[in-house]
């Protein structure tokens, strides 16, 4: 297996993990959305809470350039950790939610 398709099943088997957590109330769901060919990884809520419409994404990820780009992560100990977990090597991970000049001094890749 190449790291590309590593890098995709470690990442979809870590969302696949918190969209099969069920909501705590609402009647909200969560899925998961694979675009294979871009390589881009949602996660996002659906549903209602009450009264209140809740949609949108929860985690935004991209293989871009043999690397992980996090574009947004709303998990709430994030993702990252899970990735190093999973076999991902720190500098092949980016916190693109993060300017340039603050990835500098993360642990992480800056670009």
């Amino acid at each position: 297996m190449d790291r590309l398709d590593e890098y995709r099943d470690i990442i979809y088997k870590i969302l696949s993990h918190y969209a099969s957590i069920p909501y705590s109330y609402g009647d909200i769901k969560t899925y998961v959305i694979v675009d294979k060919e871009r390589n881009h990884f949602l996660m996002m809520h659906e549903g209602w809470e009450g009264k209140k419409r809740i949609h949108g994404a929860i985690v935004h990820v991209e293989i871009l350039d043999s690397k992980i780009w996090i574009h947004y992560d709303g998990i709430e100990d994030g993702i990252a950790d899970e990735l190093v977990a999973g076999g991902v090597p720190k500098d092949h991970i980016v916190l693109a939610f993060y300017s340039p000049y603050l990835r500098q001094h993360t642990e992480y890749a800056v670009i």
